[in-house]
């Protein structure tokens, strides 16, 4: 069975590898998924046995898998599973789960996470900065305004990557 896709959800098991394969960047690590379900006739919540996935993050998700994620964190991984078997030295057959991940990211039902933007590759352009007004509506530097939120609406923000050392905060 190959080429399935597949969302998973589960634990990091493990500390996050990452290296380079061919002109690519690859990070791997070991995702553990315990199902639980509720078993009527005891009336108690029961962990079905984990199973344990190799992911794999390529390109560009590789160097921020490998930044992002550590042993313990609560992840959801899409992608696609890719199934082998094989003959173990003892004689007993053994299965590989193995995700090529399109996407990889913390499960919200197990905390928090922010997010720090990726710096874009020079040549890019990028949006105007936004600054204050003097009547507190928010615009681009460059002097056209930017739509401004209705009076009393939650401002959004992204925060910035702080890469080099200084803040672009």
């Amino acid at each position: 069975m190959n080429d399935t896709q597949i969302t998973v959800q589960g634990f990091v098991g493990g500390a996050v590898s990452l290296r380079r394969a061919g002109d690519s960047e690859v990070a791997t690590f070991r995702l553990g998924c315990t199902p639980r379900y509720f078993n009527r006739r005891t009336q108690q919540w029961v962990d079905a046995p984990t199973q344990w996935y190799t992911v794999n993050a390529w390109r560009g998700m590789a160097e921020n898998v490998a930044r992002s994620l550590t042993k313990g964190d609560g992840v959801a991984v899409s992608g696609r599973l890719n199934v082998s078997t094989w003959r173990a030295d003892d004689g007993q057959e053994r299965t590989n789960l193995e995700i090529d991940a399109t996407f990889v990211g913390h499960d919200l039902n197990r905390g928090t996470t922010r997010l720090a933007r990726n710096e874009r590759p020079a040549g890019e352009e990028q949006p105007a900065p936004t600054s204050e007004h003097d009547d507190g509506t928010r615009g681009t530097e460059s002097g056209s305004d930017a739509p401004t939120p209705a009076p009393g609406a939650p401002e959004w923000t992204v925060p910035s990557l702080d890469v080099g050392g200084s803040s672009a905060a």
